[in-house]
C-alpha cells in the first residue's frame, strides 16, 4: 500500500510561482507512474503532468507545457510539481497520484491506484 500526502498549496498572484510536494510512504514507488491532477468544483479531475517510471520522461497537458515541471527525488520518496507563470485558470485542488507500471494513459484518473487528499492552489489576478 502506498500512502501519498501533498503539501505546498496556497495562494499566489498571477505570474508567480508555487511548488507542490508529494510524500510517499509504503513500498518503493520507482516503478510507478507518478502524476499530478487537478480539479475544480463541478468539473472532472484533469491530468496535469506525469512522470514515467525509470525513464525520466514526462508528459504534460498542453495548457501547462513550458510552465510546470514534474520531478522526483527517489532518495526522499518525494515528487514535486513546480508551477511557474501561474494563471488564475490554474486555481484548483491539486492531487498527486501513483499507478503501477507504465503510464499508458497518463491523463486518465482511472489508471491510478493511489491518491493523496489534495492541496488547494488559488491564483489571484
Amino acid at each position: 500500500q502506498v500512502h501519498l500526502v501533498e503539501s505546498g498549496g496556497g495562494s499566489v498572484q498571477a505570474g508567480g510561482s508555487l511548488g507542490l510536494s508529494c510524500d510517499s510512504s509504503g513500498p518503493p514507488y520507482h516503478d510507478h507512474c507518478l502524476a499530478w491532477f487537478r480539479q475544480v468544483p463541478g468539473k472532472e479531475r484533469e491530468g496535469v503532468a506525469a512522470l514515467y517510471p525509470n525513464s525520466g520522461y514526462a508528459w504534460y497537458t498542453d495548457y501547462v507545457k513550458g510552465r510546470f515541471t514534474i520531478s522526483q527525488d527517489n532518495a526522499k520518496s518525494k515528487y514535486y510539481l513546480e508551477m511557474n507563470t501561474v494563471k488564475p485558470e490554474d486555481t484548483a485542488k491539486y492531487y498527486c497520484a501513483a499507478g503501477k507500471g507504465f503510464c499508458y494513459r497518463p491523463s486518465e484518473p482511472e489508471d491510478y491506484i493511489y491518491w493523496g487528499q489534495g492541496t488547494q492552489v488559488t491564483v489571484s489576478s
